[in-house]
C-alpha cells in the first residue's frame, strides 16, 4: 500500500485451533425437526480477555439460515466475532449467519469464532438454541489455562517445506504481525529514517501484541546511497538504521521481512502515482533493471548470514495496468525487460532472484502477484524457479480490492496455497474498522497462512488503515480486531 498523501509531496469451513474444549451434545426439542451438536472453546485466555469459538453441525433437516443463542454463565462479554454476525444482551449471545454462510446441509458443519472479556471466572456456556430450538446439554469445562508466557527467543530461520513454512526443527511456524512503514518514504523525503520511533520500547510494544513477524518497507536509492538523497539518509547510514532496527526486532524474537517498496523509474502509464520523476518517491509498477538487482545484491549480501531475516521482493506489482494483456503483464513481471505500457527497462522476479541467490542468500524469498499483489491467478504458471526451492507466495488484501470475496479466495488462492505456503503481507480496510480483516483472518487461519495487518504507524483512517494511536501500542478502532486476534492465537 501507498504511504499516507500527507508524507507523501471468513468462510464457514473455517477450523478454529482448540483448546479447552467443551462439547454439548444437543438433541431437538419435542415436535421439531432440527436436531444439533455444537462445540464451544475456549482456545485461549489472557488478563481480561480470551477467544472462543462455536462449531456448530446439522444433523436435522437442511437449514436454510441459522441464528445459535446461548448464554454466558459469568460476566463475560462479546467484544468482535467472525464467521457470524455476533451481538449480546445481557448474557445472551446471538450469532446470525452471513450472507453467505447460511445453508447448512443435513450433517454439514461450520465454525464461528469470537473474542472477549471477561473478569473473576470464565465458564462455559451450559446450552444452545439453534433457530429458537431450546438444545440441553451438560456444562462444559471450566476456565482454559493462560498461555505460557516464555521470554522471546531468536527468531525461526524459516524455510519452506511443501505448502508450509517450518522452522530448523521441522516445526511448522506461520508469520503473524504488522508492517512498519516509514522506510521507503522518510529518506527519500529528507527527514530521516523511519516514521516514529524505533527503540527497544516501541519493539516491545510491537511484541506485546503477540506479534511475531514485522515488515519493514525500504527505499532502493537511500539503501544505494543515490546522490540526490540527502547523505544522512542515505547508503551506509541507511543501511545501518536497517539493521539495527532487524537487529532491534530479532531480540524480542520477532522476524523481520525487509521488503523493497518504493523504486526508480519514471512510469507515465495507468495507475501512475508521481509521473513527473523517475525518482524512488511513490510505487512503481515493476522493479526496475537499472537499479534494483543491485539493491538485492547489496540486501542479500548484509543478511545472508542470517536466515531469520526474510526478503520481499518487490511490494505491489501492477504492470496489468500498463497493458490490456493479462499473459504480457505476467510475462512482464517473472522476465522483464522491454515491457508493454511501462517507459523503463523492468528488473522481472527471476532476475531478483537470482540477484539474491548469486551472493549465496539462502533466506526464505516472498514473490508477489499482479494487480497490487492482489491477483494470483496465474502466479503458479509464472513463478520464478529458486535453486534454493525457498519461495513462498505474498498476496495483499484489503476490502476495496478485486479478489475481496471468500469465494474469490477460495478459486484464486486455494491452489496457491495448496502447493506453496502464502504470506498475506498486507491486510487492512478503509472502513476504521475490522470487519473485513476479521474475514481474512478467520479464512487464512482455517488453511494454516500467514497474514500481516497494515500499519503500525500512527495515522488516521483518512491516510491509509493504522492500527495505532501511539506508539506504546494503544490500539484504534480498526487495530483492536488484529490485536485481539493474534493475542488469541498466542
Amino acid at each position: 500500500m501507498r504511504a499516507p498523501p500527507r508524507l507523501c509531496a471468513l468462510l464457514a469451513a473455517a477450523a478454529l485451533a482448540v483448546a479447552g474444549t467443551a462439547l454439548v451434545s444437543q438433541s431437538a426439542a419435542s415436535g421439531t425437526a432440527a436436531t444439533c451438536t455444537v462445540e464451544y472453546s475456549a482456545t485461549s485466555q489472557w488478563d481480561g480477555g480470551f477467544q472462543g469459538g462455536v462449531t456448530l453441525t446439522n444433523n436435522g433437516s437442511p437449514v436454510a439460515s441459522w441464528s445459535l443463542t446461548f448464554d454466558f454463565p459469568g460476566s463475560q462479554r462479546v467484544t468482535q466475532g467472525w464467521n457470524g454476525k455476533w451481538s449480546q444482551s445481557g448474557r445472551t449471545v446471538t450469532v446470525v449467519n452471513e450472507s453467505w454462510n447460511g445453508a447448512i446441509p443435513t450433517g454439514g458443519s461450520l465454525s464461528a469464532g469470537f473474542t472477549a472479556s471477561w473478569s473473576g471466572s470464565n465458564p462455559a456456556p451450559a446450552a444452545f438454541k439453534l433457530n429458537g430450538t431450546t438444545c440441553d446439554g451438560q456444562p462444559g469445562s471450566g476456565d482454559p489455562t493462560d498461555p505460557p508466557t516464555d521470554p522471546a527467543g531468536a527468531p525461526p530461520k524459516l524455510h519452506v517445506s511443501g505448502n508450509k513454512l517450518v522452522d530448523a526443527n521441522g516445526a511448522t511456524r506461520r508469520m503473524l504481525g504488522v508492517n512498519r512503514s516509514g522506510g521507503e518514504f522518510m529518506c527519500i523525503q529528507g527527514y530521516g529514517f523511519f516514521d516514529g520511533p524505533v527503540d527497544d520500547a516501541s519493539v516491545k510494544a510491537i511484541a506485546d501484541w503477540k506479534v511475531n513477524t514485522v515488515r519493514v518497507p525500504l527505499n532502493e536509492e537511500c539503501w544505494l546511497g543515490l546522490s540526490h538523497v540527502k547523505p544522512e539518509y542515505a547508503g551506509a547510514n541507511y543501511i545501518n538504521a536497517v539493521k539495527d532496527y532487524v537487529a532491534g526486532l530479532e531480540a524480542h524474537g520477532i522476524t523481520p521481512v525487509v521488503e523493497l517498496h518504493w523504486t526508480n523509474g519514471k512510469y507515465t502509464g495507468g495507475d501512475s502515482h508521481c509521473p513527473d520523476t523517475e525518482y524512488a518517491t511513490c510505487q512503481k509498477p515493476m522493479p526496475n533493471a537499472k537499479y534494483t538487482p543491485a539493491f538485492w545484491s547489496s540486501v542479500a549480501e548484509t543478511f545472508k548470514s542470517d536466515p531469520a531475516v526474510v526478503f520481499d521482493l518487490f511490494n505491489e506489482p501492477f504492470p496489468d495496468r500498463a497493458t490490456s494483456s493479462l499473459d504480457a503483464a505476467w510475462t512482464c513481471w517473472r522476465d522483464g525487460g522491454s515491457c508493454p505500457g511501462i517507459d523503463f527497462q523492468v528488473a522481472g522476479m527471476q532476475s531478483l532472484v537470482n540477484a539474491v541467490r548469486a551472493t549465496g542468500a539462502q533466506n526464505l524469498v516472498l514473490v508477489p502477484g499482479l494487480a497490487y499483489a492482489n491477483d494470483m491467478r496465474q502466479w503458479l504458471q509464472y513463478r520464478p524457479s529458486d535453486p534454493a526451492g525457498n519461495l513462498a507466495a505474498a498476496w495483499h488484501t484489503y476490502n476495496f480490492n478485486i479478489c475481496s470475496s471468500e469465494s474469490c479466495w477460495n478459486e484464486q488462492l486455494a491452489p496457491v496455497l495448496a502447493q506453496v505456503p502464502l504470506v498475506a503481507g498486507e491486510i487492512g480496510e478503509n472502513t476504521c474498522a475490522h470487519g473485513y480483516i476479521d474475514r481474512v483472518m478467520a479464512w487464512l487461519d482455517g488453511r494454516g497462512a500467514s497474514y500481516l495487518g497494515w500499519t503500525w504507524n500512527t495515522w488516521d483512517c483518512s491516510s491509509g488503515p493504522a492500527l495505532i494511536s501511539d506508539y506504546n501500542g494503544t490500539p484504534t478502532t480498526f487495530g483492536v480486531g488484529l490485536r485481539d486476534h493474534l493475542k488469541g492465537l498466542s
